[in-house]
């Protein structure tokens, strides 16, 4: 975890930034690069650290091909969206931060262990090709042969070699450091206790001391603790909820080659082992409905484990680093919250990404900064096809579609 004092925070002067963006996360300050890259004053507030919240979880696989759902198209677009910029972004990225992000084109397999769940593989390999996705289907030895590290009783697999994956840790790092770099200011340890709207636009926001930030745009983007921001009546903010995901952490001491590739398991492969290429590994994750616990349990640890190991015998060798429990921000329809505030000008939400946030961060850095650009240049018009979608596609994450909905957890 990046410590507080890696970042040299810029304080902002009296007057109005152009944008304050709540939350420090990979969205957040994905956001706040790709705005100071655009000629905008930026302030960043984050009640801890960067990347403290969720980002700090996230196993960090960039994989929409592996995790298409039926009836999630609008999702599937986007996604495949923000793959197509995923290189570019980090190169950019790279260049600008001076710093490695720690992205791996590994490619996924997705694989069965028995009768049942090769017959639901073989579902899977009918969607995707049914929606036109690159997928291959491998025979168990053509699989091993790839990943020599699986067990003999594999029965098929999936490959999927547009899939890749990226540390999110150092991503964050990375952003924050480019955001400083470029410009942009950053205030940790900050907490934002409301938003301050006059009549139908925002001016700014009250922050837990009491004291105020002027700003001209404000854009929140604080995950699952975006649903407590006060100067909103509940039905104008939007509904959230947390999802935990328990996650381990492991290492080879011997160091890399035990996989190459992501190996996801389980029904529709809700299950991962996630290598980082150094001889590191991940895997994940649970689904949970708890509210706002981050507690770890032995019982996560142990099914993981086991999961994992009959499938890759080797993981039982590993070192365990990390046991962490995250909480995912997921809206009523499990799509995410992506544009202009209804009914409150300057307002901008960029939430409720679930267990897409890593993923979909360099796409929604493109559709707000191209409001946000648009709006301070006084052009009132929406740039919906600001990253290659269409009026339609954009309209599917619009805040617009909640209004009047109460928000669904808070926390505590």
């Amino acid at each position: 975890m990046p410590a507080r004092g890696d970042f040299k925070v810029k304080r902002s002067s009296s007057s109005p930034v152009d944008v304050a963006v709540i939350g420090a996360g990979a969205i957040g300050l994905s956001i706040a690069w790709r705005a100071a890259s655009r000629g905008l004053r930026v302030l960043v507030l984050e009640r801890d650290h960067p990347g403290a919240g969720t980002s700090y979880h996230a196993a960090g696989m960039l994989a929409p091909v592996a995790e298409v759902t039926p009836g999630e198209d609008a999702l599937l677009s986007l996604g495949l969206r923000s793959a197509e910029l995923f290189a570019p972004f980090v190169s950019e990225l790279q260049r600008a931060s001076e710093m490695r992000v720690g992205y791996t084109r590994c490619g996924t397999l997705l694989v069965a262990r028995d009768t049942d769940e090769a017959s639901a593989l073989e579902r899977e390999l009918a969607l995707r090709q049914r929606l036109g996705l690159e997928v291959q289907r491998l025979r168990a030895s053509a699989a091993r042969r790839l990943e020599p590290g699986l067990a003999p009783s594999l029965r098929l697999a999936l490959d999927v070699p547009g899939d890749h994956a990226v540390d999110p840790r150092t991503l964050v790092a990375a952003l924050a450091a480019a955001t400083l770099r470029g410009g942009g200011e950053l205030r940790t340890g900050t907490a934002v206790a409301s938003l301050d709207v006059a009549g139908d636009s925002v001016r700014g926001v009250v922050l837990g001391d009491g004291s105020h930030v002027a700003a001209r745009q404000v854009v929140v983007a604080a995950g699952v603790w975006s649903g407590s921001l006060g100067g909103l009546p509940a039905e104008r903010l939007v509904p959230l909820r947390p999802v935990k995901g328990q996650i381990l952490r492991l290492h080879d001491p011997a160091g890399p080659g035990l996989l190459t590739r992501v190996i996801r398991m389980g029904p529709g492969g809700s299950s991962y082992i996630t290598p980082r290429g150094d001889g590191r590994y991940v895997i994940g994750a649970t689904s949970e409905e708890r509210g706002f616990d981050t507690s770890v349990t032995a019982g996560a640890a142990f099914e993981l484990l086991r999961e994992a190991s009959e499938l890759v015998p080797g993981v039982s060798e590993l070192v365990l680093d990390e046991l962490t429990a995250g909480l995912r921000p997921a809206t009523p329809d499990n799509l995410p919250v992506i544009g202009r505030a209804p009914r409150v000008d300057g307002l901008w939400w960029a939430v409720g990404h679930r267990r897409g946030g890593i993923l979909l961060s360099p796409v929604t850095a493109e559709l707000i900064v191209a409001g946000l650009v648009a709006a301070d240049a006084g052009d009132g018009r929406h740039h919906d096809d600001a990253a290659g979608l269409d009026g339609d596609l954009a309209r599917a994450f619009d805040p617009a579609r909640f209004a009047g909905r109460v928000t669904i957890g808070t926390a505590a």
